[in-house]
């Protein structure tokens, strides 16, 4: 298959512009999304599409989503670019109140097929509320599917899966991937929701990562590779629906499990995850999963105490060495230690 290389921003614009081709009805707007002064996605499409498809929509996230709702229940489709994810807490009840519940209250007369591409997680000097990873509190609301894309072919692919759902979708862009790139297949089509992707094989060790935590993940098995240890790399890619077999079907093979992720690890997704695997593969697991994730405190200001509170390949490698050793047998006084 022939393919072709994009960054994960081109990427998700090609998504969106090919579904935008393919059907009248779909929509995107957002904050100087026209122009794309601040993130580069929507650059050109107005060109293509026009003033009517293509908007700058008022600073107000309630406006933004209730928008959206109101025009799916009308049948059009919305993608709506949330500059950044944190201020979705705005447009909690849009979200959780009226788009996740009204097909199911309506006994399905009421269809809420929308779009919120959430830009989230930490980039340079961005501060407190401007670097949170929040997908965790979405997983938790039914009707609500939430994706969390890696790499530039799953953000096209997902892009594609997400316009065309039905229900509605909140796709998780982190901001430091937009310029990263990766082979796109021609033709890229929709994915399949409930699909993990295993990155890398290995068998001494399964890596459960999301989003940027994917790359370090991979990062971190590279280094672990020259001292006698392979990890397995596994992306869940979406979360609700979640694929939990694969992630279950590598550790009843590796006995062991490291999840990292950019979110606080009080109440974090991976806690899921982890109760999950141990319920369906005690018998298998060597020794306790082990998470790593942001320190529970704010993300700070400073560059430097920024880096300290979220994971990097040297924590992670750090952690993976913890879970072998307690795997074998042979935990010592700082085997996993804790993450926060």
């Amino acid at each position: 298959m022939s393919t072709v290389t994009l960054s994960y921003a081109e990427a998700l614009r090609e998504g969106l512009r090919e579904e935008m081709a393919a059907n009248p009805a779909v929509v995107a707007y957002g904050e100087d999304f026209r122009l794309g002064y601040v993130w580069p996605v929507g650059r050109g499409l107005v060109d293509e599409f026009g003033p009517d498809r293509i908007r700058d929509v008022p600073l107000s996230e309630q406006l933004q989503v209730g928008m959206a709702v109101g025009a799916a229940m009308a049948g059009v489709t919305s993608v709506v670019e949330i500059q950044f994810a944190d201020f979705a807490m705005l447009a909690m009840d849009q979200i959780v109140n009226q788009a996740a519940k009204l097909c199911y209250m309506s006994g399905g007369q009421a269809r809420t097929g929308l779009v919120l591409r959430m830009v989230y997680g930490h980039l340079q000097n961005f501060a407190a509320q401007h670097s949170q990873t929040l997908y965790g509190l979405f997983t938790q609301v039914p009707g609500l599917r939430v994706l969390a894309p890696a790499f530039p072919d799953d953000a096209k692919g997902l892009m594609k899966t997400a316009v065309r759902c039905g229900d509605p979708v909140l796709l998780f862009e982190h901001k430091r991937l937009y310029p990263t790139k990766g082979e796109v297949p021609v033709g890229q089509d929709a994915l399949e929701m409930g699909s993990a992707r295993v990155v890398r094989e290995g068998g001494d060790l399964t890596i459960v990562a999301i989003g940027l935590m994917v790359h370090r993940a991979l990062e971190a098995a590279e280094r672990l590779a020259t001292e006698g240890i392979e990890a397995e790399v596994i992306d869940p890619r979406t979360l609700a629906p979640l694929d939990l077999q694969t992630i279950v079907t590598s550790v009843e093979r590796t006995g062991a499990l490291l999840l990292v992720e950019e979110a606080a690890l009080s109440g974090g997704f991976t806690g899921y995850i982890a109760s999950e695997v141990t319920r369906e593969a005690f018998g298998a697991l060597r020794a306790a999963p082990a998470r790593l994730g942001v320190r529970d405190i704010p993300i700070p200001y400073s560059w430097a105490l920024e880096q300290a509170v979220v994971p990097d390949v040297d924590d992670i490698v750090a952690e993976a060495h913890a879970v072998v050793r307690a795997a074998a047998g042979t935990p010592t006084k700082e085997a996993l230690p804790d993450a926060r």
